[in-house]
């Protein structure tokens, strides 16, 4: 599996709006940046994203820090989650680790939409070695709140039960 994405034809329509939330959201994330995240590929309720094991990010027992490996999964899941830039949080989440993942290993987050409906998604991300084993399955609840991730940009598609609310009014608001 390569780090480097495959050059495609230039999106259009979603998927466009989902490579520009995503090239806003990376543009702003400290912490994804910090520990060597890379986006490697987003759509619409979609990304892939990938990290390489650093001496540093593992523990006591010479493995990847479940940490580390919570924070690409979560990662993965708010490129995904946000990914029709409307501004999206997680109200649960949950991971399993399943292997060990080794120092110096490339590990590959794969995040697919698995329910939208309303302001609550659940979205499903993969972690796998270079090997296509899988390491972790994290689960993440997704909760809409106010706003876009790129200010002013009309999202692709508006919830009608939105209408009529004023910009910063988030009802039922998890955070």
């Amino acid at each position: 599996m390569s780090d480097t994405p495959t050059p495609v034809a230039e999106p259009t329509g979603a998927a466009s709006l989902a490579a520009r939330t995503a090239e806003a959201m990376y543009s702003r994330d400290a912490a994804s940046k910090l520990i060597g995240l890379r986006l490697i590929a987003v759509r619409p309720g979609y990304s892939h994203l990938t990290m390489v094991v650093r001496p540093d990010m593992v523990n006591g027992h010479h493995i990847c820090h479940g940490g580390y490996l919570f924070t690409l999964a979560d990662s993965a899941f708010a490129y995904a989650c946000n990914s029709y830039n409307r501004n999206t949080v997680a109200s649960a989440c949950h991971i399993d680790f399943l292997t060990p993942a080794r120092e110096g290993e490339t590990l590959a987050a794969e995040c697919e939409e698995r329910s939208l409906a309303g302001r609550t998604g659940v979205y499903d991300t993969t972690i796998r070695n270079a090997s296509g084993k899988v390491v972790a399955l994290f689960r993440g609840k997704s909760y809409r709140i106010a706003g876009e991730v790129i200010a002013g940009l009309e999202a692709e598609e508006r919830d009608p039960d939105s209408a009529g609310t004023a910009a910063n009014e988030v009802e039922g608001n998890p955070q």
